[in-house]
């Protein structure tokens, strides 16, 4: 199967991980790779990035902008369902994997690669996340999930890989505290210190939000302004959607909004607890269903509840790309024709 492979594109962070994969995949396929990232939103320097790609042997290193694109055509959309996984959980992760997927399959196709491949772990949603995403866009594309394949068990193997070949990367061979995921709308933490449940997450974690108890001892108000479900102004305003988003969670994590701890069931049946920052998005949550209490016929509103929990899962399993998804979709959109105006919350 290797011989077929000339040319592969690797969803591509710039971290430990992926930066190995892009090394091991150019000497185990002795292909070509192309290293892709999207920026979400998420605390990088391009220019590392860039750089790093092209030092390990990408043949080509792309990155790009998808901020509008994220918040506009997938955060948007699953907001307009008020959508929660398992009655808490805002999607933060998993709504960002669409996007990616699509944006390989396309990277793909236009530079001619056979291979796209992923740093997701065995044991995670995202690798299925993605897999189903690639399939769903392009059924002739293989993908390689080397987490999968590959002999390395642990990190301090990746961090002897370096060595071994002399990839200079900021890293130990001490295993994390725990692990993170982070894009425009959330931050996500799991594993390792935090996969007792019975004590409390440390409070050095969270990098986006203040602790309640930290907070203002004073009220702030937020003026948000809908357009067919979609927020368009902040506080009078008018801003693009990232703009918006960003601008919200510096609002919204100042004053101590936006954690959560729960435990949920993973796609691959298994159960595990995650810590999350979605400051603007909580607010954001809060705000639409305000509006929506206003501006909708109270059978819309009660038909939306009831489809929301299979809607959510939809996004959790990775089945953005499914024809059941566009059709709730449709259905939803149909319902924000009149969710207009503006929402003031303390």
């Amino acid at each position: 199967m290797s011989k077929k492979i000339k040319k592969i594109v690797l969803a591509y962070s710039g971290g430990l991980d992926t930066s190995v994969i892009l090394h091991w995949l150019k000497e185990e396929y002795s292909a070509e790779v192309i290293a892709y990232t999207a920026d979400l939103g998420q605390d990088h320097d391009p220019e590392e990035v860039y750089r790093r790609a092209e030092l390990i042997g990408a043949s080509k290193v792309i990155i790009e902008d998808l901020k509008d694109e994220f918040v506009k055509d997938y955060i948007f959309p699953m907001f307009r369902c008020n959508t929660v996984y398992e009655g808490e959980y805002l999607l933060g992760t998993s709504i960002a994997r669409p996007l990616i997927s699509k944006k390989l399959v396309e990277v793909a196709q236009k530079e001619g690669a056979q291979a796209i491949a992923h740093g997701a772990t065995g044991k995670g949603n995202d690798q299925i996340r993605f897999e189903l995403g690639v399939h769903a866009l392009n059924s002739d594309l293989k993908v390689i999930a080397p987490w999968r394949g590959w002999d390395f068990n642990s990190r301090s193997d990746l961090v002897e890989y370096c060595k071994k070949y002399q990839i200079k990367i900021d890293a130990s061979s001490d295993e994390p505290l725990y692990s993170k995921d982070e894009n425009l709308l959330h931050t996500s933490y799991e594993g390792e210190i935090l996969e007792d449940p019975s004590k409390a997450a440390p409070g050095e974690i969270w990098e986006r939000t203040v602790s309640p108890q930290e907070a203002p001892d004073k009220e702030e108000i937020v003026d948000i302004g809908f357009k067919n479900g979609d927020p368009i102004s902040l506080n009078n305003s008018l801003l693009s959607p990232a703009e918006f988003l960003q601008k919200l969670n510096e609002l919204a994590g100042k004053n101590g909004i936006g954690r959560l701890d729960l435990v949920e069931n993973r796609f691959t049946g298994m159960k595990s607890r995650g810590c999350y920052e979605t400051p603007g998005g909580t607010i954001m949550l809060k705000a639409h269903r305000a509006i929506e209490s206003i501006t909708l016929d109270p059978e819309q509103a009660h038909l939306k509840d009831e489809i929301m929990p299979k809607y959510s899962e939809l996004i959790y399993k990775g089945f953005w790309w499914t024809p059941e998804r566009t059709s709730m979709q449709s259905l939803i959109d149909s319902t924000q024709t009149f969710v207009n105006g503006n929402v003031k919350l303390s």
